[in-house]
């Protein structure tokens, strides 16, 4: 009985029993079935065609296995993982007391420099406070270009004396911006972002 690694391919993944089918390239000819997949790999490592390895226990127990690590299969260029990752980064003030006067809309750049967010992000997580010179006021945001009133709404702030706060994941254009239109008044507006989604 040895502890010993093998190389495989993801041949299906079950993400309710955390369970994968594997082709070893040692045995081509016999898939694995049920190996159950580390819980450190999220649900979206587990792709069809991922390189893999297996940690096997007892080399002669093809049952007492697991799957340790996925990834992309170079030969193909994918599996790429999926968007839909998220990671958090240090918080970093973006916007500070920015004032948006009624019904004009901003641009702003979130990526790149020291944001922690790198091109080709989706999305910013981000921290939206803000206050306005009458009522009721909210502010619209959108991927730079795309439709306002379809995609983020922050507010509605009803006293000209309060400040609202939230959190959203703010889509972002190809080029890492959002569009940020004031409605209902001049807003005065912070924003800070501490994540993405790639």
């Amino acid at each position: 009985m040895g502890v010993s690694i093998r190389r495989g391919i993801i041949q299906a993944f079950n993400p309710g029993t955390y369970q994968a089918a594997v082709l070893l390239f040692e045995a081509t000819s016999h898939m694995l079935q049920g190996v159950p997949v580390a819980n450190s790999l999220d649900g979206s490592s587990g792709l069809v065609g991922a390189l893999c390895a297996v940690l096997f226990f007892d080399e002669h127990n093809p049952q007492d296995a697991v799957v340790i690590a996925t990834y992309a299969n170079g030969l193909s260029g994918l599996p790429m993982p999926p968007p839909g990752r998220l990671t958090l980064v240090s918080g970093v003030q973006q916007l500070t007391n920015v004032a948006i006067s009624n019904g004009a809309t901003a641009t702003f750049t979130l990526v790149g420099g020291s944001s922690g967010i790198p091109f080709g992000a989706l999305a910013a997580l981000a921290k939206i406070s803000f206050s306005a010179s009458s009522q009721p006021a909210h502010l619209d945001i959108a991927p730079h270009g795309g439709n306002l009133a379809q995609t983020v709404t922050c507010g509605d702030l009803l006293s000209t004396t309060a400040r609202w706060q939230g959190q959203a994941i703010l889509p972002l254009d190809s080029n890492g911006q959002i569009d940020i239109r004031a409605v209902g008044a001049t807003c005065t507006v912070t924003l800070v972002t501490c994540g993405y989604i790639s």
